[in-house]
């Protein structure tokens, strides 16, 4: 077993019979580390970068969920461990490198080693988020899925200057309404598909609970400067809130 069974869960479950029609995910919402896989051989100042998970994201989707009374599932440990908006197999399911930093404790994994993070951390993540959309469609509930992610401000040395971006892939029917009304408020620099594009191989969570599902979907990236402090994350799951309860009413 790679997880003791004193270190939390692999996933937060938050008002799994809340009534709104959202349903939140974030794939990265933690940076923990298995006490078995040690620090990964990096320095904690690296654990604590945007390469061990989406900075502030918790914060927003843990207020936005009280917000609209919206079940989120929550990822407890790094990316670095496992990426969960990654197919198992990809080549950076489990990096061996992330932007400009190797990761020597992820150099040279046999199968064993691979399959037990999935069975441990990417498995239990995914069931609790299908688990969760299979039981509100068994209550005829209505679920829009919303993934919630952040981004790094700089990446490869390129400043971004998109403050929020609107993430789709096929199925756009929540994603351009969204657009519209961040375009139509005239707040942020808002990008589509910026900073990241959806595609069935770099993602996950979209392609399989929100497309093969054929559910209303949407996903959002916050950069992360702009949620660094709990007043910030409280101050942008308000606006974000106002935000889908708006495109809620239009689709």
């Amino acid at each position: 077993m790679l997880l003791a069974a004193d270190e939390p869960a692999p996933v937060r479950l938050l008002r799994p019979d809340g009534a709104g029609d959202f349903v939140l995910t974030a794939d990265h919402a933690g940076n923990r580390i298995p006490r078995a896989l040690g620090d990964l051989g990096l320095a904690a100042s690296e654990r604590r970068r945007h390469i061990a998970w989406d900075i502030g994201i918790a914060g927003v989707s843990e207020r936005l969920s009280a917000l609209l009374d919206a079940p989120a599932v929550l990822q407890t440990y790094s990316r670095l461990v496992i990426d969960c908006n990654r197919a198992p197999g990809h080549p950076t399911s489990i990096p061996v490198r992330s932007e400009a930093t190797d990761v020597p404790g992820n150099a040279a994994l046999d199968a064993a080693a691979r399959a037990a993070r999935q069975a441990a951390i990417f498995d239990p993540y995914h069931r609790a988020v299908a688990g969760l959309l299979d039981a509100r469609a068994a209550a005829g509930r209505r679920s829009v899925l919303v993934a919630m992610h952040s981004f790094t401000p700089v990446f490869h040395g390129r400043r971004r200057t998109v403050e929020i971006g609107v993430l789709s892939h096929r199925d756009r029917r929540l994603a351009d309404i969204v657009l519209a009304l961040l375009r139509e408020a005239g707040e942020f620099a808002v990008g589509d598909n910026e900073p990241y594009a959806i595609t069935d191989t770099s993602d996950y969570t979209v392609p399989v609970h929100g497309e093969g599902r054929g559910l209303v979907h949407v996903e959002l990236e916050i950069r992360q400067d702009l949620i660094e402090t709990a007043a910030d994350q409280a101050q942008w799951a308000e606006r974000v809130a106002r935000l889908l309860r708006a495109a809620a009413a239009r689709l």
